[in-house]
């Protein structure tokens, strides 16, 4: 049957900013939800994509939403599981049914027309309960990871920013939750160096101090048949993944990342993208979009300390100071920016302590993310098949 058989596509809604009100009914746009407001436009469940803008992504909306103008979502499900048909329209190439104006979007009554093979109701509800199954456990990998940064960063802060070990031993007692061998790292007096004041014996120095740029680029193209783990910004932004590509679907030069570097975004510093990389399964390269400044800490030891302290909003704040360009949305800093950031620079033996406790951290980050993107190659292989009808559902019951 055509998709118009299926359910009904509605173009959204306009919603100046200005006309937005605090609340929490989130604003869809053709890249997501990117605001909130007071009011909603749309019942939920909801499946949107873009009309204008992003093409091609689909987003499931649990309860009500205000779909922008951007998008079109569905109105109506014509009696078909709402999230079957999400996983349905991700199948789906709207870039297809572009309407040819000066402006690419995607015509509805084109994309109606789209000829589409579905299930009995009751099949779509396990072939609906099986992919989200595989959604559920990335989601949840997401929000593992979310709390174990915020745990790396809490204890970056408490010792790198507030100094709350040695202020402590200044007044007379033990660093809490602190082991007396960690403690004695720690002085217990400070001194002013640079105006600023630091740990007896602490230095402020900058990221260069303890890590180089690796600056080896490479042309993908000349290798058209190689794998290429891909670290680009829309990848750091969409799933914080990489993309595997082959050479010859990249057309520009990139930088080669070695094995243990930190990515730093130059573009729109303001909103940081710091990516630790890691390895890829079936990847013969790891290289990235030269947006990005590659790290490698100069010492072992210090990576951990490198990595979460990129991350603090306090070297975000400093490379937005230094951004330049001609508007909000493609502002840049230099690299030599980076390089020179600001930083507070311990004794290594209080890095290798502070290695000691974040490693496991991010060790634990590094394998959630790597069975996520395991989990969604199968998902993205079973998806075709389950809606296709190649892979039988029955005896699928009861998946967890």
């Amino acid at each position: 049957m055509t998709l118009g058989d299926v359910l009904t596509l509605q173009r959204g809604h306009d919603l100046p900013s200005q006309k937005r009100s605090s609340g929490s009914v989130p604003i869809v746009s053709s890249s997501g939800i990117s605001d909130y407001h007071n009011s909603a436009a749309a019942s939920g469940p909801g499946v949107v994509t873009g009309r204008y803008g992003t093409i091609g992504e689909v987003f499931y909306i649990e309860g009500d939403y205000w779909p922008l103008n951007t998008t079109l979502y569905v109105k109506d499900f014509k009696g078909n599981h709402p999230k079957f048909v999400y996983y349905l329209l991700k199948t789906i190439d709207f870039h297809q049914f572009n309407d040819k104006s000066s402006v690419p979007g995607v015509n509805r009554n084109h994309a109606h027309q789209a000829r589409v093979s579905i299930p009995h109701p009751d099949t779509q509800r396990q072939i609906a309960a099986i992919l989200s199954a595989f959604d559920d456990k990335i989601e949840l990998n997401r929000q593992m990871n979310r709390t174990l940064e915020q745990m790396a960063r809490a204890l970056f802060k408490s010792w790198f920013v507030d100094f709350d070990p040695v202020r402590a031993k200044m007044r007379g007692e033990q660093p809490e939750g602190m082991d007396a061998e960690t403690a004695t790292l720690f002085p217990d007096e400070m001194e002013e160096v640079d105006g600023r004041e630091v740990p007896r014996g602490w230095r402020v120095g900058t990221v260069g101090d303890i890590a180089q740029q690796t600056k080896e680029q490479i042309d993908p193209s000349i290798q058209p048949d190689a794998r290429f783990a891909h670290f680009s910004i829309p990848a750091f932004d969409a799933e914080n993944r990489p993309t595997l590509e082959r050479g010859s679907a990249i057309k520009s030069n990139k930088f080669l990342i070695p094995e243990g570097a930190v990515l730093v975004s130059k573009l729109n510093p303001a909103t940081p993208r710091i990516w630790d990389t890691d390895k890829v399964a079936d990847a013969d390269f790891k290289v990235c979009s030269t947006e990005f400044i590659p790290l490698i800490a100069r010492q072992s030891e210090f990576y951990p300390l490198l990595l979460t302290a990129l991350k603090d909003e306090s070297f975000s704040k400093s490379l937005a100071e230094q951004a330049s360009g001609t508007s909000n949305s493609h502002q840049r800093v230099r690299p030599a920016d980076i390089i020179t950031a600001p930083m507070m620079l311990p004794p290594s033996d209080v890095a290798v302590a502070f290695g000691r406790l974040t490693i496991p951290i991010l060790g634990h980050m590094k394998y959630n993310i790597r069975e996520s993107a395991h989990l969604s190659s199968i998902r993205d292989t079973l998806l075709p098949r389950l809606l296709s009808g190649e892979v039988d559902v029955s005896g699928w019951e009861g998946i967890q």
